[in-house]
Order: C-alpha cells, then sequence, then structure tokens
C-alpha cells in the first residue's frame, strides 16, 4: 500500500491519509469544502462547498498521476437532500467523460464543520 498525499488539497484532519493506493486501486478519503491555502471552509452555499470538494479530490487524483476520468465510484454525503440537484449541477461539470462513476447520494445528520457536502471517491490506474 502506498499512501497519497498533496499540499494542494486540504491535509487529512485526523488519524487517515488523504488517500491510499493498493493494486491499482486509489481510494481517497471523503473531502469537505475546505480551501488548502487557508484551511478554512468556503462559503455556505451548495454549488460553491461542491466544487471546492471536487478540487480537492481532483487534486488529489493528480498527485498520484490520475484524473476524475479515472474514478469508478463516489460516495455523495448531502446534509440536505434539497441540495441534491444544485450539487448534481456542479458534480455533472467536472465529471464530463463517457462513462460515468457509479454513485451513492445519502443525506446525513451532520457533516464536520457543519459542511453541506462531503465526497468520497475509488479510482482505479
Amino acid at each position: 500500500m502506498k499512501a497519497i498525499f498533496t499540499q494542494s488539497a486540504p491535509p487529512a484532519s485526523g488519524p487517515y491519509s488523504q488517500g491510499v493506493e493498493a493494486n491499482g486501486i486509489v481510494y481517497l478519503s471523503g473531502q469537505l469544502p475546505l480551501d488548502p491555502k487557508t484551511g478554512e471552509k468556503v462559503a455556505d452555499e451548495i454549488q460553491l462547498q461542491t466544487r471546492q470538494v471536487l478540487n480537492n479530490i481532483s487534486s488529489i487524483l493528480a498527485s498520484a498521476d490520475l484524473g476524475l476520468g479515472d474514478v469508478i465510484r463516489c460516495e455523495v454525503f448531502l446534509k440536505d437532500m434539497g441540495d441534491f440537484a444544485s450539487m448534481n449541477e456542479v458534480y455533472a461539470e467536472f465529471f464530463v467523460t463517457d462513462h460515468k462513476p457509479a454513485r451513492q447520494a445519502f443525506q446525513v445528520g451532520a457533516l464536520p464543520l457543519d459542511a453541506l457536502v462531503e465526497i468520497s471517491c475509488i479510482a482505479h490506474r
């Protein structure tokens, strides 16, 4: 196994890695809408938060020489399922390849730092 880390995305805030690669599969930890330069959560607006989360995911994948086209599965955690359509609009801007990753979306009771969205993913080399 190999840990994946980049300073272009927020560091892990606990005893876990931004990502781990094992046997050509890259598992990314859930990403929050944190600006990697400031460590602060971006504005409380679902589209801005979704964009930041996906930018963070893109940065971590890039550090492993992968891109969003290599993602095979995502899990989306929403504070409010009423934000699903707005999150999905931004999500669609990022996943533009012919194949789209498999995906799950859940409404959860709460997210760290009172975020509106968190996304994790799995990619294949």
